[in-house]
């Protein structure tokens, strides 16, 4: 009898930031994680990034917040969040308490507001990195820090100057060059950059004459994304030397395997969470027969494989 394959090697490098899988789950769309426990086993995913928090309590935008789309969702929620005070007294205590990495997604109006966050959340421990959110496309002023390279990589070394933590900078598609973005992020000294967040889109209903998000535009994200994620994420590995998290439209093995190929180290697990709440977990199972296909021994060895015509 032919003896079995030796397992894969799983485990990822991120710059200072080690996970023991590659298949993370998205901020947003796995509520601050306790929401999802009966669910799945969260001690199997590489990491947990719970909803992304502010200084101050957030509102979010009018209804409607949501609309589904011919291959995605629409979305305009506009970081309704609690705050920070809420975060850590709240959710932070709980987080803490799982076996896995914990990547807490920050987003500020300010530098100093990045940097009193994440100050405060390397205090109060038990995170594990922190995700830059400079992305978000329905709050107002949510992309300046992802639009301008010099205001990207003056954000991420105002945070770096105040916080140990390893930083991902979690980058927009809705700009002419992200590799340029991508190169400001890695000068200012992130860990890994995250690629990408939602594309800016809106719904109409033309009977009414109206928009229908609350906010008139929001993010799209799930399956119609993902050529662009891809083409971002090949563009960025092109670019710099630093690590890639895939976002965009990732469901199937078949989606994480072509992302690796592109040139991502590891991806999160976004919109399918909320039609397939499990999903994350049964890739965490599908990974090791993937690399074994193309007799690769740890993931490093499926990353940036693609090889152009």
């Amino acid at each position: 009898m032919p003896q079995a394959l030796p397992s894969p090697d799983l485990s990822v490098q991120l710059g200072r930031l080690q996970l023991r899988n590659p298949i993370l789950v998205a901020s947003g769309t796995f509520g601050y994680a306790r929401e999802m426990e009966k669910l799945v086993r969260l001690d199997r995913l590489g990491g947990i990034l719970p909803k992304t928090i502010t200084l101050q309590p957030r509102p979010g935008n009018a209804p409607w917040r949501t609309v589904e789309t011919t291959a995605g969702l629409l979305n305009s929620i506009g970081l309704d969040n609690d705050g920070i005070d809420a975060f850590i007294d709240g959710h932070l205590n709980y987080l803490r308490t799982l076996d896995t990495a914990i990547i807490v997604s920050i987003a500020g109006k300010s530098m100093a507001e990045f940097q009193e966050l994440a100050q405060r959340i390397e205090q109060a421990g038990g995170a594990t990195a922190l995700e830059l959110n400079i992305s978000c496309p329905n709050v107002s002023g949510g992309v300046d820090f992802g639009t301008d390279p010099t205001l990207c990589r003056q954000v991420i070394e105002g945070v770096r100057s105040v916080c140990n933590l390893p930083l991902l900078a979690k980058l927009t598609p809705n700009v002419t060059s992200i590799a340029t973005i991508a190169q400001a992020a890695r000068d200012g000294g992130a860990d890994a950059v995250s690629c990408i967040n939602t594309l800016l889109g809106m719904a109409i209903d033309w009977r009414k004459a109206k928009p229908m998000l609350g906010n008139v535009l929001g993010g799209l994200s799930g399956p119609a994304i993902k050529p662009v994620a891809l083409r971002c994420v090949y563009q960025v590995a092109s670019s710099v030397d630093i690590p890639i998290v895939g976002i965009g439209g990732i469901a199937t093995i078949d989606d994480v395997m072509e992302f690796f190929a592109a040139g991502a180290s590891c991806v999160q697990i976004g919109t399918a969470n909320y039609y397939d709440p499990t999903v994350s977990e049964r890739l965490v199972d599908a990974v090791p027969l993937a690399l074994q296909e193309i007799h690769a021994k740890n993931v490093r060895e499926a990353v940036g494989t693609l090889v152009n015509p």
